[in-house]
């Protein structure tokens, strides 16, 4: 993101902003919602149900985990008029899978985000160095109790997850499709190709392949191999309110935050989530003011350009 520089434009009336969209379909009250993070219940006994209202109480998108230490029914019970999406890993066991599906489907999520980048899980040094394990009291309650310490050990993934499977998806629900991790133009055009209904360019927050671009470097490709064929959003590395500004410009159109979600989970539990929304919805106002713009309809990639451009002079 710093390597990015915002070319405002000035002498227009920006006295109102709205920072209002639609996310397939669906009005939120602005283009910032909530990534899904597994085990939310090791920041604050608020844990998922927390995020979830904080999400609700700005009319925005909230994507809920399969890891998560609540189950998918409580989460969407904890404030039903709130859009949801649901993060699905697509486990060995496909009759397993087909299951968790119908449950997200018959709760009223909107959208299943398949995670397509842990076909195996990445070499996270931390997680080995400090010997991290969930505590006995947290587990991922979405899966049932005679899978959770398969989940817990190898975390369920499927190293043959392929194109296929995500007309498999098609073919047992109604849910649009998004693909989380997608980081290339190649992939992108696959996923148009496909059906897709969207991508979230994501690389897992940098924990799983050493060298990948940030999202920011991957989301240009990405938006110009999409077209108007499919929506894309983008995770990772977002901060502040210029981040999303430049995430918008560049073609996103939203983005989703984690990190800063656990902090304001370990702040404050809901009250927490609460104010890093508000600060970054405030601040997203203000960087559209200060660069003329008054709807994300006037956020366009000229506004950005790299801090190359400018150290050559």
């Amino acid at each position: 993101m710093k390597r990015l520089r915002l070319r405002p434009r000035f002498l227009r009336d920006v006295t109102s902003r709205d920072l209002s969209t639609t996310l397939l379909g669906r009005a939120v009250d602005m283009p910032i919602g909530v990534s899904p993070v597994g085990a939310l219940g090791l920041f604050s006994p608020y844990g998922d149900l927390g995020a979830a209202k904080a999400a609700a109480r700005f009319k925005t998108c909230m994507i809920s985990s399969t890891s998560s230490n609540s189950t998918l029914e409580d989460i969407m019970k904890s404030s039903p008029e709130s859009l949801k999406w649901f993060q699905l890993y697509v486990r060995p066991d496909r009759e397993l899978t087909k299951a968790l599906v119908q449950r997200v489907e018959r709760a009223g999520y909107r959208a299943l985000v398949v995670t397509v980048d842990v076909a195996c899980v990445g070499r996270r040094y931390q997680e080995l160095r400090y010997r991290f394990k969930l505590p006995p009291h947290l587990k991922p309650l979405n899966l049932g109790k005679n899978v959770v310490q398969d989940h817990v050990r190898n975390r369920g993934h499927d190293p043959a997850l392929s194109w296929k499977d995500v007309a498999w998806l098609r073919s047992i629900c109604s849910l649009p499709i998004i693909l989380k991790g997608i980081l290339t133009a190649e992939d992108a055009r696959l996923a148009v190709q496909h059906g897709v209904d969207g991508i979230l360019v994501s690389n897992h927050g940098g924990r799983q392949l050493d060298g990948v671009p940030a999202t920011i470097e991957a989301l240009p490709e990405i938006v110009q191999a999409a077209g108007d064929k499919l929506e894309v959003y983008m995770d990772g590395g977002v901060r502040t309110g210029t981040d999303v500004l430049k995430a918008l410009a560049l073609g996103a159109r939203a983005v989703f935050v984690g990190r800063p979600v656990i902090w304001g989970l370990c702040y404050d539990g809901e009250e927490g989530v609460a104010k890093v929304l508000n600060i970054l919805k405030e601040e997203l106002s203000l960087a559209m003011a200060l660069s003329g713009c008054t709807r994300l309809a006037d956020i366009v990639p000229a506004m950005v350009v790299r801090a190359s451009q400018y150290s050559r002079m």
